[in-house]
C-alpha cells in the first residue's frame, strides 16, 4: 500500500510540472504577443510538412520563417500613391487639343487667326517669348475658342502673370449680329421714407450734396469697350470671358497696384477701393496697356472716311492700307516716327470719347437757339482732348526722365533677315516687332505701369517753432484762497485810492471856477 500511495504522488507531481512547463511555454513575450508553445507546434508541423535536409542546420531559418509568417502589419508609415498627379490632369485636359473628330466638316468657315507659331518665331528673334511647345498649345487652345464662339477675329494678346497662377489672354472680335448682351445690374431704388408729423415736430435738416453722376461705359465695340477678351490659366483649360470695362474701373485701377492672384473671383483689397473683384481688375489694366502700348508701322493704317463726318473731327476708326509697301527695318530701329498708336488713348475721364455730364439726355434735343447761349456759360466743363489717333510715337512724352519706347534690330550680322524690335518703357514686358508688311504686338508681364525708381521716404519737414512762454500762453497754478482774499483786498484799496484821488481833483477845479 505504501508504494502504491508513493506512485501516485509522484505522478501527481510531475502532471503538475508538465501544467506547470506548459504554462511557461504558454506564456507570451511583450513585443510580439507570441509564447513558444505555438511557435514549436507551428516550426514542428512545417518540419513535418516540409521535411528538408539537414534539419539541424536549418532550423534556425525556419523558425525566422515561421516567426515572419505569423507577423501582420499594424501601421504602415508609407503614403498612399496618387491616383493621378495635377500634371496629368492638365495633360489630358491638354490632349483633346490634338483630337479631331472624324466627324468634323471639313469645309470650315475663314476665320482671322494669325499664326502664333510663326509669331513666337519673331518674337524669339527679338528676345521675347513663351516658348515653342507653349506658343503651340496657345494656338490650339486658340483655335478651340474660335471654333466654340462666333468671333470674326481672335489674336494672342498676351500673358499677366500671377502670383498663384498666370492669365493666358485672347482679343476677339465679334461677328455683326452675334454680340452677347452683357445682363445690365438693376439699381434698386430707394424707398421713400413716411415721416409721421405727429411724433416727429421738429424734423432733421437734409442733406442738400447730390454726388456727382456716375461716367456711363462706352457701348461694345467702341473705345475701351472695342474687342472682347477672353483668359485662361493653362492652354486645354476653359476660356473665361471677362465683362466690359468702365470709367469708374479705370480711374480706380490708375490709383492701385496690385499683383493678380490668378483667381478671377478674388476681392481687390486696396485704397481707394476698386468697384469689382479681380476680373473687373484684369479688364481694366488690359484696356490700359493696349492703350499706352499697341503701335504698327506708320501707313499700315489709314483713318476711315465716314460720311457725314467733319473734317476737323477726330478720327475713331481706321482701315488697312491696301498700299502700304511696308518700311525698311533700319529705318523703324532708329526712328520713333515711323511707329503710330492704332489704340484710342483713354481719357482722365475713363472713356476714349468725352461725355458731356452736365447735359441731360432730354436737353440735346434743343433748339439751336437755347445751345448757343449754354456755350457762353462759365459753368460749362471744358472738353478733354487727347492724342490722335494714328499719332507718331516720337510725340510720347518721356516718364521719370526715361524715353517712353527703345528700339533696337535683332541682328547686325545678318541685317537681310533681321527685324525691328520695340519696347515700350512704360509698360514694362509690351514689346511689338514689323518686318515687312508684317508686324505683331505682344505682352508678357506682371500687369503694372512703371513707377519710376524705388520709393523713397519724403524728408521729414523742419520742426515748427514753439509759441514764444508768456503769461497769455503760459498756464498758471489757481490762487489759494489766502491769495484771492488779498487781491480782494488789494482791489478794494486801488478803487478806494482813485475815488480819493478823484474828490481831490473836482475840489481844484470848484477852486479854480471861484476865482
Amino acid at each position: 500500500m505504501a508504494n502504491s500511495s508513493g506512485v501516485q504522488d509522484s505522478a501527481q507531481q510531475r502532471i503538475q510540472t508538465a501544467a506547470a512547463l506548459k504554462a511557461f511555454l504558454l506564456r507570451s513575450t511583450t513585443k510580439g504577443n507570441l509564447n513558444l508553445y505555438d511557435h514549436l507546434t507551428r516550426l514542428l508541423i512545417k518540419v513535418i510538412d516540409e521535411r528538408p535536409n539537414d534539419v539541424v542546420d536549418v532550423i534556425e531559418d525556419l523558425s525566422h520563417d515561421v516567426k515572419w509568417a505569423s507577423f501582420e502589419y499594424k501601421q504602415s508609415t508609407l503614403q498612399d500613391l496618387q491616383k493621378t498627379t495635377a500634371a496629368e490632369v492638365l495633360a489630358e485636359q491638354q490632349r483633346l487639343l490634338f483630337y479631331r473628330p472624324e466627324e468634323a466638316d471639313q469645309e470650315e468657315e475663314l476665320v482671322d487667326l494669325p499664326n502664333v507659331s510663326e509669331i513666337g518665331f519673331y518674337m524669339e528673334q527679338a528676345g521675347v517669348g513663351l516658348g515653342r511647345e507653349e506658343m503651340q498649345r496657345i494656338f490650339l487652345a486658340l483655335k478651340q475658342l474660335v471654333e466654340s464662339q462666333a468671333l470674326l477675329r481672335c489674336r494672342l494678346w498676351g500673358k499677366i502673370l500671377g502670383v498663384e497662377s498666370s492669365y493666358i489672354i485672347a482679343e476677339a472680335e465679334y461677328r455683326e449680329g452675334e454680340e452677347e448682351d452683357e445682363p445690365v445690374a438693376k439699381e434698386e431704388e430707394a424707398e421713400p421714407e413716411t415721416e409721421n408729423n405727429e411724433e416727429e415736430t421738429d424734423p432733421l435738416p437734409q442733406s442738400t450734396y447730390k454726388p456727382s453722376p456716375p461716367v456711363p461705359k462706352e457701348e461694345r465695340g467702341t473705345g475701351a469697350n472695342k474687342f472682347v477678351y477672353y483668359v485662361c490659366k493653362e492652354p486645354g483649360l476653359p476660356w473665361v470671358k471677362l465683362p466690359s470695362v468702365s470709367p469708374a474701373q479705370i480711374t480706380a485701377a490708375r490709383q492701385i497696384r496690385k499683383f493678380f492672384t490668378g483667381n478671377l473671383d478674388c476681392p481687390v483689397v486696396s485704397y481707394p477701393p476698386f468697384p469689382g473683384n479681380e476680373a473687373n481688375y484684369l479688364r481694366a489694366q488690359i484696356a490700359r496697356i493696349s492703350a499706352g502700348s499697341q503701335v504698327s508701322p506708320q501707313g499700315f493704317y489709314q483713318a476711315r472716311e465716314e460720311e457725314g463726318e467733319e473734317e476737323e473731327a477726330p478720327c475713331e476708326s481706321f482701315d488697312m492700307n491696301p498700299d502700304f509697301e511696308g518700311v525698311a527695318v533700319s529705318e523703324m530701329a532708329e526712328s520713333l516716327s515711323t511707329w503710330v498708336h492704332h489704340v484710342q488713348h483713354i481719357l482722365q475721364q475713363g472713356r476714349c470719347t468725352w461725355l458731356n455730364l452736365a447735359v441731360k439726355p432730354d436737353e440735346e434735343s434743343n433748339e439751336e437757339g437755347e445751345d448757343e447761349e449754354k456755350e457762353g456759360d462759365p459753368d460749362e466743363p471744358e472738353p478733354e482732348v487727347g492724342p490722335l489717333l494714328l499719332t507718331p510715337l516720337s510725340q510720347d512724352g518721356e516718364i521719370f526722365s526715361t524715353a517712353p519706347w527703345s528700339s533696337k534690330i535683332s541682328s547686325n550680322l545678318t541685317s537681310q533677315h533681321a527685324i525691328a524690335v520695340l519696347r515700350s518703357n512704360l509698360w514694362p514686358g509690351a514689346f511689338a516687332y514689323a518686318c515687312g508688311k508684317k508686324f505683331e504686338n505682344i505682352y508678357v508681364g506682371w500687369g503694372l505701369k512703371y513707377a519710376g525708381e524705388g520709393y523713397r521716404p519724403p524728408i521729414p519737414p523742419v520742426p515748427q517753432k514753439e509759441y514764444p512762454s508768456g503769461p497769455e500762453i503760459t498756464e498758471a497754478l489757481d490762487p489759494t484762497l489766502e491769495e484771492e482774499e488779498a487781491f480782494k483786498e488789494y482791489l478794494e484799496e486801488q478803487q478806494a485810492a482813485e475815488e480819493v484821488e478823484g474828490a481831490d481833483e473836482e475840489d481844484e477845479e470848484d477852486e479854480d471856477d471861484d476865482d
